[in-house]
């Protein structure tokens, strides 16, 4: 299954060392070229390496987008990346977008996308036992990427995975 990515899971992913988790989600994850920019994959944070590699591998690959008009009509409420990867969504027929912003998920669902982000990813691989601890792992995230999940929801996925 291929999916659109957003800049953030990728890189929240890939901040807590699991992007194997995409590569075996995903036969291919598609990001557009404002999401690479988002990346700034010249820059030397350690998530670039994991990243570029996955480019380099061929599983995570750039896409230009072709018709805007949509993406600039997403700009007025949602960031480049958001709004890219959405009319990409689209403009690719893929129906799944991985994405974690509460108003780009909207705006997914809103246009008949399905959205899925990182705890998403997360609970996929718990129910495939590939990965033993949902807590830890949302630990990770919320220590090692600065990713925030509140208290409610961590308790919710915890629930969720039962753990």
């Amino acid at each position: 299954m291929r999916i659109v990515s957003n800049t953030s899971p990728i890189w929240n992913i890939a901040s807590i060392d699991r992007l194997d988790l995409l590569k075996n989600q995903f036969s291919e994850v598609i990001i557009p070229y404002e999401v690479k920019e988002e990346l700034h994959l010249e820059s030397d944070y350690p998530e670039v390496e994991k990243i570029n590699n996955a480019i380099n591998l061929e599983w995570i690959k750039i896409k230009t987008l072709n018709f805007i008009n949509l993406k600039n009509s997403l700009i007025l409420d949602l960031d480049q990346g958001e709004a890219a990867a959405i009319a990409l969504a689209i403009e690719l027929n893929i129906g799944k977008i991985l994405i974690d912003e509460s108003d780009g998920r909207m705006k997914a669902k809103a246009v008949g996308l399905t959205p899925t982000g990182v705890l998403g990813v997360l609970l996929r691989a718990k129910s495939e036992n590939i990965i033993e601890s949902m807590k830890d792992e949302m630990n990770k995230l919320k220590h090692e990427a600065g990713f925030f999940i509140s208290e409610s929801l961590f308790q919710k996925v915890l629930l969720y995975a039962k753990e």
